[in-house]
């Protein structure tokens, strides 16, 4: 028996969410919802998106669409070795 692979665990769509698409900027044919939140969020300035910091040092990540492309996913997680690794030192 040959297995068929396929990457379709890459992509999740939810448009009867009241906030799909959530960045305004989305494309609705293929935003991924997959990482409705961002799992990079903790790495702040090093995520690699389009973010910003508020005055109260707050990250803005209204503008980036990087955990909402599709071709991001191994992106996204190729950077939980850094989150682990974040996680480990708060937990020291």
């Amino acid at each position: 028996m040959k297995l068929v692979e396929t990457e379709n665990y890459k992509f999740f769509q939810h448009k009867n969410c009241e906030f799909f698409p959530c960045h305004a900027k989305g494309n609705p044919e293929t935003f991924n919802c997959l990482f409705c939140y961002c799992p990079l969020y903790a790495l702040g300035d090093q995520c690699g998106g389009n973010c910003n910091f508020m005055e109260d040092g707050t990250k803005d990540c209204s503008n980036c669409l990087l955990p909402h492309v599709p071709k991001n996913y191994d992106y996204i997680m190729g950077k939980y070795s850094e989150i682990r690794e974040l996680a480990k030192r708060r937990t020291k």
